[in-house]
This record gives structure tokens, sequence and C-alpha cells, in this order.
């Protein structure tokens, strides 16, 4: 990879993610600490208490995260694994919530700090939802069953596309990495880690064949539970995306 990858454009080279990946982490990431841009609470998942972390190893024309998704160098602050933790504590003790997450950036980046956050809330009492797009989970099947260890710990893992040329087309990332997600879902599975499968089947960008394809790729896994399918919402940063990569639906 010549130059890192903003976002994506008509005539931008579609990338390996893994490679993304560890330049990301080299900008986001020193060892336990990690860049974040603020920590708040959000009502989703019924009231969750929420880091904003940066940096991601995809690049989806539909993600509403802020300008540091692509410039990650803009964010300065790093914090340590055992300061965020008890940023989401405190956070959800001033609001009665019982829920952590990681959000913004892809939480699975930088697996030193991710597992010290894990390490810091796991006698917290609280559920920590841990959102990925599965590509670093499809890739070591270690990093799975190091989450083994944390009973409080449920993975939501967000599928892009139903095909391999729908991943590249809408995360800039090589099909042949398409599966990577899907491994990641088998590994849960044989884990025994608690997870649930989501996956962007917006029909104004997934045709009803290629959401077939999806499903047919996740029973393929041996998933039968539920599937939280997402839509794109016109956030100011998901319309910027869409539109300089060739999309015009908003």
């Amino acid at each position: 990879m010549s130059a890192y990858v903003r976002y994506l454009t008509p005539d931008l080279p579609a990338f390996d993610p893994l490679e993304l990946a560890r330049a990301t982490e080299a900008i986001v990431c020193r060892g336990n600490q990690r860049k974040y841009t603020d920590f708040y609470c959000t009502g989703v998942y019924g009231g969750i208490s929420t880091g904003y972390a940066v940096g991601c190893c995809l690049r989806c024309v539909f993600c509403w995260v802020d300008a540091t998704r692509d410039f990650p160098e803009r964010a300065l602050r790093f914090y340590p694994a055992e300061e965020v933790a008890q940023r989401l504590r405190e956070n959800a003790r001033r609001r009665y919530l019982r829920r952590l997450r990681i959000s913004g950036g892809e939480p699975t980046l930088g697996r030193e700090h991710l597992l010290g956050v894990l390490d810091a809330v796991a006698d917290s009492r609280c559920l920590f939802i841990l959102e990925t797009n599965g590509v670093l989970l499809g890739e070591s099947a270690d990093y799975v069953q190091a989450l083994k260890a944390y009973p409080n710990v449920h993975v939501r893992v967000s599928l892009k596309a139903g095909t391999a040329e729908g991943f590249q087309q809408r995360t800039g990332a090589r099909g042949e990495f398409f599966e990577l997600p899907f491994t990641a879902i088998r590994r849960l599975q044989t884990a025994r880690v608690s997870f649930h499968v989501a996956a962007m089947t917006d029909p104004r960008l997934m045709s009803v064949e290629e959401r077939r394809a999806l499903v047919a790729e996740l029973h393929a896994t041996g998933y039968r539970d539920y599937l939280e399918e997402e839509v794109c919402d016109p956030y100011n940063t998901s319309v910027r995306r869409l539109r300089a990569a060739g999309w015009t639906f908003y």
C-alpha cells in the first residue's frame, strides 16, 4: 500500500484491508493506548456508555463516522486502556446504564488495547458490546479465542456485502477478503462466544439478489439466529462519502 487510503472515489484501486489495518494501528495505537475523540452515552441498545475510537480498516461508502476515519492523524489524544475503561464505567454509572462499547472506529484494531479495556471492565457487571466488521477476527483464530475469556462480551458482527463484488464496491477492500467476516462468524460459533450478525442490506445499496446471496453465505456458516438489517441514514459524513464514491441516491 503506497499511500494511506482515505475515502473511496471511482478511480481508487482496491486495497488489502489487513495492510490498512496495520497502517492504521501505526497511527492510532501505542501499545495499550489508542486514540479516542470522545466518551459519551447514547440511547442505542437501550442506553450504552460509549468510547468514540479513531481508525478503521475498511472504507465503507455509507459510514457515518467523522473525518478521523479517513484522517486518523488529526486526532491527537491517546488513552491507555485503563483510562478508557474508567471513563466508560463512570459514564455508565452516572446514567444508571449496564452496557459499554467502543464505537466510531473498528474496536479490534490494537488488540493489546482492546483486551486491556476488556480486562479492566471484566468485573463491572456491565455487558460489553463489541461492534466489529469481522476482518481481524476472521484473520486470527487466536483473537477469537482471546475473547472467549470474557463472559460479559457480546460481539456484533456487521456484514457489508453479500458478494465479493459488492464487498469491493462498497468497502474499497479487494473482493478476495470478502470471506473474512464469515470466517469470524464460524470461529465465534466454534468458540461459543456470544454474538449476533448485522448487515447493511439497504435496498438502495444492495440488490435483492445480493441480499439472498448474503443470507445463503450466512446460512452456510451454520448461523440461524437473528439478522439485524441496517439502513443507510443520511448523516452528513455518510452523504459526503457516498457522493465522493459516485452514489447519488442522497
